[in-house]
């Protein structure tokens, strides 16, 4: 079995920058909305600022998070705790459902209630609230991606989340704000706002959903795998591979391969330790691979043969 390196000091040290500063902001967001909100009678702006207070606990989640999934592998998980990317990116979609189910049932049962025209400020906080927020996400997006952090783009795409979440609200106050007949347009928002966060909360949880239940890798990862061990030399047939996700993108791979029946042992050995070599090397997400060895069958041009046509 091999297996490719952990996060490196200076990779974890990215991650921490850009969550760090994402918790600054959305403490600093939390309260200029629910104030702001209150202050000039906006429910839409209000329920955003719990949005925002939702944040909060995924960027904590992340940093807690960060310091156990990138840990080598032990003699208690001998796979490493790259599922933890898993569980924290689960508990972000989690928190994400349950205050968007919060929000909407409150927003709809004030529908039937007398609303007081909203005041400019709620405006400019949510002007500001999607400048901000969107700024925090393509930042946060950026590193996730370069670093192959699931959670940390999940928590990137809880930002923008709320950025999208303040256009409506801009929308809604804006419309209140040009005359009082418009004002259940802020009670609108609210509703509007409430939707998309269930939305980006069932979409977040799905990938880990299945990756956790050890959901093969995409047929299109699977051939790139089966060519990548088919083109080492030595390798006559490829065939009982079998993927799951560790974590993320973490993917482990267990395949059979054939050679020569009577190959030495020390030779069928190294073929078997160039296949780990260059699926670790070739294919980003491999981080753990086991090779099976077997004697090649009497058919085994045959064999190789469709497993090429397979892949075309």
């Amino acid at each position: 079995m091999a297996e490719a390196h952990t996060t490196n000091e200076e990779e974890l040290a990215s991650m921490r920058r850009v969550t760090w500063a994402g918790l600054a902001l959305n403490l600093g967001l939390s309260a200029i909305k629910l104030v702001g909100g209150a202050v000039a009678n906006s429910q839409a702006v209000v329920a955003d600022g719990v949005h925002s207070l939702s944040d909060i606990s995924t960027d904590v989640g992340v940093l807690v998070g960060m310091k156990h999934w990138r840990k080598p592998p032990d003699d208690g998980h001998p796979h490493g705790h790259r599922r933890l990317e898993l569980v924290v990116t689960l508990g972000i979609g989690v928190l994400l459902l349950v205050v968007a189910a919060g929000l909407l049932w409150r927003a709809v049962r004030a529908l039937g209630t007398p609303a007081e025209r909203p005041g400019w400020l709620a405006l400019a906080v949510a002007l500001f609230a999607v400048v901000s927020k969107e700024g925090i996400y393509r930042w946060s997006v950026a590193v996730g991606r370069r670093l192959k952090c699931m959670p940390l783009v999940a928590n990137a795409w809880h930002h923008r989340s709320d950025a999208l979440s303040s256009l409506p609200v801009v929308a809604a106050v804006g419309a209140a704000l040009a005359g009082p007949e418009w004002v259940v347009l802020d009670r609108l928002g609210a509703i509007l706002v409430s939707v998309f966060i269930l939305h980006a909360a069932l979409k977040l949880m799905w990938a880990p959903l299945t990756k956790l239940t050890d959901a093969a890798a995409s047929e299109q990862m699977q051939q790139r795998l089966r060519s990548c061990a088919l083109d080492t030399p030595g390798v006559g047939s490829v065939h009982k591979l079998r993927t799951r996700y560790l974590g993320g993108s973490s993917l482990a791979v267990d395949l059979h391969i054939q050679v020569e029946g009577n190959m030495a042992v020390r030779r069928g050995h190294d073929v078997a330790e160039e296949v780990e070599a260059r699926l670790l090397e070739r294919i980003d997400e491999v981080v753990d691979v086991v090779v099976h060895l077997e004697p090649l069958e009497d058919d085994g041009r045959d064999r190789r043969e469709q497993s090429t046509r397979a892949q075309k």
